[in-house]
């Protein structure tokens, strides 16, 4: 598909990176690779398997996702992530219902999709009642029936993506990007994409670190913030 170009953020991903653009260029004709000033070659890695690479400080996703603004190009821009947790052959289905023009953004949903990560433990167990919460929270206001907010597996046109100004620095961005394009009057869908386990490492976030975050970036982009449109 050369209307896609898929960005994928990522820091300290060497040992899975390359497996994940070789999937992604399967699936598009442009990747763009977000570094977040990664120490273990990702950068290198992620050249070598043929992506576009810019550099962030590596403070966030959200910091990360706007950083790729500028360098978007295609009509469609597609989000996933570095540690092989998302399947690139999944990438057609994100992207089919912004083609037949039935959405304006779709994300891929673990509740209908199953996931590998989201079980076992107590961190998991809170990780899916905050997302369930958030999302149940999203729908009331905005009256919708999603099922997942928070992967951030996702595609959304390239020219609504630009006009949702987005803020947030962390990964509270994905809950951000499905509120202002629902407040914008804008088209969202879901469509099911397993989650896998990472590939390699632990994740990055911290939630005990976070999640009073994630409480305030809902409230103010469900009342308060809006999207330029």
């Amino acid at each position: 598909m050369e209307s896609v170009t898929v960005v994928i953020p990522a820091k300290n991903e060497a040992a899975s990176i390359g497996a994940v653009i070789d999937g992604a260029r399967a699936a598009c004709g442009d990747v763009l690779v977000v570094d977040g000033n990664s120490d273990d070659g990702t950068a290198a890695v992620a050249l070598a398997h043929g992506a576009r690479v810019i550099r962030d400080e590596g403070r966030g996703k959200g910091l990360a996702i706007r950083a790729a603004l500028p360098h978007l190009s295609r009509p469609v821009t597609v989000f996933m992530d570095g540690d092989a947790s998302h399947d690139p052959r999944m990438i057609a289905s994100l992207v089919a219902p912004i083609e037949a023009g039935e959405a304006d953004h779709v994300t891929g949903s673990r509740l209908l999709g199953g996931s590998s990560e989201l079980h076992g433990g107590f961190d998991e167990f809170m990780r899916l009642t905050g997302s369930s919460f958030i999302t149940a929270l999203i729908n009331w206001r905005c009256h919708v029936r999603l099922s997942d907010s928070q992967n951030g597996f996702r595609a959304i046109r390239t020219d609504v993506l630009r006009q949702l100004n987005l803020t947030e620095r962390i990964t509270t961005i994905e809950q951000e990007m499905i509120v202002k394009t629902l407040r914008g009057g804008w088209r969202m869908a879901e469509v099911p994409a397993h989650e896998s386990k990472r590939a390699h490492g632990v994740s990055h976030v911290r939630l005990g670190r976070v999640w009073f975050r994630y409480g305030y970036s809902l409230v103010k982009h469900l009342y308060f913030s809006r999207p330029r449109r």
